[in-house]
């Protein structure tokens, strides 16, 4: 069965677009779910689901598909890969069993999210060759190399001790000269 439900334009630039299709609480849907506009799924459902819009899986609700959305808003179970060509939202007490695939992803507090995530840019984002996985990039290294640089120098080993004491004492390199370990203060 294919479902498809059409939406008016909410007229206002900027502001969410209205929920235009409901599938409430108790409600069971299995198959391909084609849509434009925003819905909200509130109930099970099962199968395939297509829009460049926006979906919103409600708190109650269950779905086990393959989905391919413009956007989408997750509080409810999902359980199967998701493609957001725009967003993917995961907010309390939202569940995600699949692998994810957008250019932007907001993760909240306490969510459950079980799988891999490959963030794209949104022209890309349906391609069928992944590109490598993320790894922070150039400017994440460099922020790590500084925080790296910037620590506290470990404490001098005995060795280094024993050289700086004999450059003091003999006013350059110790030239083979050794001082005793006795002469070294040792930490307290």
């Amino acid at each position: 069965m294919t479902l498809t439900a059409q939406s008016p334009t909410s007229g206002e630039p900027g502001s969410d677009p209205p929920v235009t299709t409901l599938l409430g609480k108790g409600t069971e849907f299995e198959g391909k779910l084609s849509f434009e506009g925003t819905v909200r799924v509130d109930g099970k459902l099962t199968g395939e689901i297509f829009t460049e819009d926006v979906l919103i899986v409600g708190e109650c609700a269950d779905v086990n598909a393959k989905i391919s959305v413009g956007s989408i808003i997750i509080e409810g179970r999902v359980r199967g890969n998701v493609t957001a060509k725009r967003s993917v939202e995961i907010h309390r007490p939202g569940r995600v069993n699949g692998d994810i695939n957008t250019p932007s992803l907001f993760v909240e507090k306490g969510v459950f999210f079980d799988g891999h995530c490959q963030m794209e840019s949104g022209s890309s984002a349906s391609d069928s060759a992944p590109p490598p996985r993320h790894t922070g990039g150039k400017k994440a290294d460099a922020q790590a190399a500084e925080r790296k640089m910037l620590a506290e120098p470990a404490p001098p080993t005995a060795v280094d001790v024993t050289d700086s004491l004999n450059r003091q004492r003999w006013g350059g390199e110790a030239a083979g000269e050794t001082v005793d370990e006795s002469d070294i203060a040792q930490p307290k």
